[in-house]
């Protein structure tokens, strides 16, 4: 034989009746006549084995049974409304979770004024920061490793966006500028050509960390004549940059590096200073996710 039902309705017209002992007030604060409120305490009442009152005319009192009842029935009923805000939450986009993957020199731009608005913004999300390269981002998104990335150079993730299933839209551009050990004969200009780097070692970003920026610095050696003579890999540009100060050559890198406040290095202007590297924030096209949403809505507006 089946167990009668037990449904938070009947739950919550238990616990008005506990409070007011009385089944005519308690059917008004309810909104509901006299007859439903008797029939959902005696199928509650079935479903326990148990009466839960005492009937007198004019008052009702709790029975052994409806007094180590009424405690657990306001915390199901406590719970049950505290997972009704988190589900509005959820579908406002003011409550979860959201990945966010970013490349290290985006963390001197544009990254922490968006985080710490949208942190305040929205203190119930809980935001997970993953660290890495603009090739391994595009990866992670496919994966669904990550909600969102902020990757550098949009050339390199054009065809990628032109694939179903992502999106992008640039935030900022900068230029480069070229990072000199402290006393390199070059450090006493004003603006570096091109052409005087033609006999320096380069430090540069592996490709495959990022083909964009990699291929943007290749090309504009070349397209001033020179071919650029690639001696170190670094992963990031800070640890470029720390080469530079051991004396292991020379880079070209976006210009967001003069705030890392290294010591031994000095930056100098690219001449000519044309070229530039742009950031964007990059997703999966089409994905419902209001946290998401929020998040490229202030991101954009941030910027």
């Amino acid at each position: 034989m089946t167990r009668p039902e037990l449904a938070l309705h009947q739950l919550h017209a238990f616990v008005v009746l506990a409070e007011l002992r009385h089944f005519g007030r308690a059917a008004q604060r309810l909104g509901i006549a006299q007859p439903p409120l008797s029939q959902q305490i005696r199928r509650l009442e079935e479903r326990v084995g148990f009466p839960l009152f005492t009937r007198a005319p004019g008052r009702v009192e709790l029975t052994p049974a409806g007094a180590e009842l009424l405690p657990a029935a306001r915390r199901a009923l406590d719970a049950a409304e505290d997972g009704l805000t988190a589900a509005r939450r959820a579908g406002a986009g003011e409550a979860g979770r959201l990945r966010i993957g970013f490349a290290a020199s985006l963390a001197l731009t544009i990254l922490p004024g968006i985080v710490r608005a949208y942190r305040e913004r929205f203190p119930l999300v809980q935001t997970e920061i993953h660290e890495m390269t603009t090739t391994p981002q595009i990866a992670a998104l496919r994966e669904r490793a990550i909600d969102v990335g902020f990757i550098r150079e949009i050339a390199e993730v054009a065809e990628v966006v032109a694939e179903p299933g992502l999106a992008c839209e640039p935030l900022l551009s900068e230029g480069f500028v070229v990072v000199l050990p402290t006393g390199h004969p070059l450090a006493d200009l004003r603006a570096v050509p091109i052409s005087a780097l033609a006999e320096e070692e380069l430090v540069l970003l592996p490709r495959e960390a990022g083909a964009g920026v990699h291929d943007r610095i290749v090309n504009l050696f070349r397209d001033n004549g020179v071919e650029p003579k690639i001696g170190q890999r670094a992963v990031e540009w800070q640890t470029a940059c720390a080469f530079v100060a051991a004396g292991m050559g020379v880079t070209v890198a976006p210009e967001c590096v003069r705030r890392m406040r290294l010591s031994g290095v000095v930056h100098r202007k690219l001449d000519p200073d044309t070229a530039r590297t742009v950031v964007a924030v990059c997703w999966r096209a089409g994905e419902e996710n209001p946290l998401l949403d929020q998040f490229l809505t202030l991101a954009v507006t941030t910027k």
